[in-house]
């Protein structure tokens, strides 16, 4: 079977909340703040590969979604960054944009 158009749904990650914290030591007098900024989201990358010519894979599965970030922590720790999602595609092939998703925050 040749499939030849396709529509999906690509999301990249949410990136993490940040830590509100307070600095809390023996000798030192109004610590002050160190909480940690969130983790950016990861990202979604369509990577061409020349051994694929059609675009059967995309009928099954529609949804492309990138990892969200981990949350920020005390002691200035930033959190980690959300993982990557890669797909493949056959090559010569354009993508666009439909619309544009309304954002869901």
């Amino acid at each position: 079977m040749f499939v030849d158009e396709v529509e999906i749904h690509v999301a990249a990650g949410h990136g993490g909340r940040g830590a509100l914290s307070f600095r809390r030591e023996k000798f030192i007098p109004r610590g002050g703040p160190n909480g940690g900024d969130g983790g950016p989201g990861g990202n979604v990358y369509i990577v061409a590969n020349p051994n694929l010519n059609t675009l059967l894979n995309y009928r099954f599965q529609k949804k492309f979604e990138a990892a969200r970030g981990q949350h920020g922590e005390g002691s200035n720790r930033t959190g980690r960054t959300g993982r990557t999602s890669r797909s493949k595609s056959p090559s010569a092939r354009r993508s666009s944009s439909a619309t544009p998703a309304a954002s869901t925050c």
